[in-house]
This record gives C-alpha cells, sequence and structure tokens, in this order.
C-alpha cells in the first residue's frame, strides 16, 4: 500500500501550473512564495466534510472541483486573483481510483485559474478536504462585507436556487425529470467562481460577499457588518428557471433566499457609479433586486409590494444547528 509520501508524489506532485513566484513549493516544511509588489496577500480556507457539504455518493471528480472552486469564489467577493492553494486531505483508506479522479477534479479547475499547489497535508479518519486559497489584490482595492451605504443598490450574479433544488431531488422532496437532475447537480457540484466580474467591481461596488449560505443569511452578514437595512424585490430575483415547474412562486423564492452553495456574487452599488457598473459587466449574467436602508433588518416584497413571509432568519445554511 502507497505511504503518505508516495500518494504526494502520484496524484498531486504534478496537478498544477508552475509559477515562477512559488520560490519553494511541495516537498519542504512549508513553501515559499513571493507575492506582487504593491499587491494585499488574500487568504481563504473552507473544509468539505462528506455527508456534511457534499452528499456521500457525490463523485471524486466533482469534489475535488468543488473543494477549489468554493475557495476561488471567496477571492473572487475580494475583487482578488488567485494564486496558490494548500490541500489538507483526510481519507478513510487508500483508494487509488478515488485519488485520481478526485486530482483530475481539482488539478483541471487549478489550470485554469492558474492556481499552484504549493503544500498540504494527508491523513487517515472520516473524508474530509481542506483547501487554502492565496491570491492578491491591489491595496486598498478589496472588495470588503462593512462599507456598503445606504441607498446602495444590491446586485447578484447568475441565477438563483438550482443547488438547493438539486439536494431536494437527491432527498425524495421533488422528482426532477433525467435533463433536471443533471444541470442541477451541475449547478450544485460544478459552480462557477465568479472571479472575473470580482475583479470587475474593484472600484465600483462598496461591498461585495459569495453566497454559500444562502442569499437571506449572507446579504445579512453585509447589513450586520454594515449596520444598516436592506429591501428585496421578490419578483427580481433571477430563479433558476428549474424552480418553477417543480415549485409554487413562494417556495421558489424562499429556495433562492435560504438555499446554500450558489456561489454567485451579491454585491452593493451606490447610484453614481450604476454607469460604470454596466460598462464593466456588459455581457454578464447580473440584476439588481433590492436597496440598502437606513433602517435596520432585510425586508422583502412581493409583485404586489407587501410585506412577504417574515422569519426566514434561522433558514440560511447554519453549521452548528
Amino acid at each position: 500500500m502507497p505511504g503518505e509520501f508516495d500518494l504526494i508524489t502520484q496524484y498531486f506532485d504534478q496537478l498544477t501550473p508552475q509559477r515562477d513566484d512559488v520560490l519553494l513549493g511541495i516537498g519542504d516544511d512549508a513553501a515559499l512564495c513571493l507575492p506582487p509588489q504593491g499587491q494585499a496577500l488574500v487568504i481563504a480556507v473552507d473544509t468539505l466534510i462528506a455527508g456534511v457539504h457534499f452528499p456521500l455518493q457525490t463523485c471524486a471528480e466533482d469534489v475535488g472541483y468543488k473543494a477549489l472552486a468554493v475557495n476561488l469564489s471567496d477571492l473572487a467577493a475580494m475583487g482578488a486573483t488567485p494564486a496558490w492553494m494548500t490541500l489538507a486531505l483526510t481519507l478513510p483508506g487508500v483508494d487509488e481510483g478515488w485519488l485520481a479522479a478526485f486530482s483530475q477534479g481539482l488539478g483541471a479547475l487549478a489550470k485554469q485559474h492558474q492556481v499552484a499547489l504549493i503544500g498540504g497535508d494527508t491523513t487517515r479518519g472520516a473524508l474530509s478536504v481542506s483547501v487554502q486559497i492565496m491570491g492578491f489584490v491591489p491595496s486598498g482595492q478589496a472588495l470588503q462585507r462593512h462599507t456598503a451605504q445606504p441607498g446602495d443598490f444590491i446586485y447578484v450574479t447568475g441565477e438563483l436556487g438550482a443547488a438547493g433544488l438539486a439536494l431536494k431531488s437527491l432527498n425524495g422532496e421533488v422528482h426532477l425529470s433525467a435533463s433536471e437532475q443533471k444541470q442541477a447537480l451541475l449547478a450544485l457540484n460544478r459552480p462557477v467562481p465568479r472571479l472575473a466580474i470580482g475583479k470587475c467591481l474593484r472600484g465600483i461596488a462598496s461591498s461585495a460577499i459569495d453566497i454559500s449560505d444562502g442569499l437571506w443569511a449572507d446579504l445579512g452578514h453585509i447589513l450586520e457588518r454594515s449596520q444598516l437595512g436592506a429591501q428585496l424585490q421578490l419578483a427580481d430575483l433571477p430563479l433558476s428557471p428549474l424552480l418553477l415547474p417543480h415549485l409554487s412562486p413562494q417556495q421558489a423564492w424562499e429556495l433562492a433566499l435560504t438555499a446554500g452553495d450558489e456561489y454567485e456574487l451579491c454585491f452593493t452599488v451606490p447610484p453614481e457609479r450604476i454607469k460604470q457598473l454596466e460598462s464593466a459587466l456588459a455581457g454578464q449574467s447580473y440584476c439588481c433586486i433590492g436597496q440598502i436602508t437606513v433602517e435596520p433588518g432585510l425586508r422583502c416584497l412581493d409583485e404586489n409590494q407587501q410585506l412577504w413571509q417574515d422569519g426566514l432568519e434561522n433558514k440560511g445554511y447554519q453549521h452548528f444547528f
């Protein structure tokens, strides 16, 4: 049976592109990297646990892809450029077929975004994957959560709800056709990190966050950090077309607001920068869904401008409940 260093050599040594800013990579106690001059270092880490963050039946290639994608999404929300990653992989045993597929999924996305694997750890235990991502952003230009302002318009990228619908399908709560199931699982297992949009938002967006725990919860983090409130127009939510054939409009709204695993960006823009935004994001998928208010709290208005369904506070994904 191969040992730890055999696994690293076989599956991870040549996994990712070479970068000139990696002075010392895999093989030492720690890596040495050289951030560009005038850039702030951006660091994020996410752990995926089997049966918690991905269903047990998820294929290894999708697990590898998603482990990196969710971290890239964090950098996108900061307007950052990814550069390096470390990987901590806990395995119940050595399954070489699983490892080959996992490294293929991870490596394909790493090469797409020029992210070098520079170190990590492997150990025995319940299946979990931790990726730490590192990148950089011009000093003073990082997008943050605490800087929204009253009157800012609220935007989201892409579509909402398909990943949540996939989980409902896997749990037997809805029945999708084979084609619908494929599309929903793609949204769940292969989220697209919005890195290009994040970089375009530098100097335009007043705040930003990625949607990992649900729009309600994650927009709530912006509001809490900025000490403000918001008003959302539910009719303007960019619902995935997969939702309405299977859910009522009210159920679709709730899923779009509370389902995690979206990895779209939610961001705010001052009114005077709307023209800049439209020019910067020409051809990209995004839409306005509401506005920041001085009055605290997150209020949702239906198509008749009536306050809709309070009490969503505890319906976003929560790690310890």
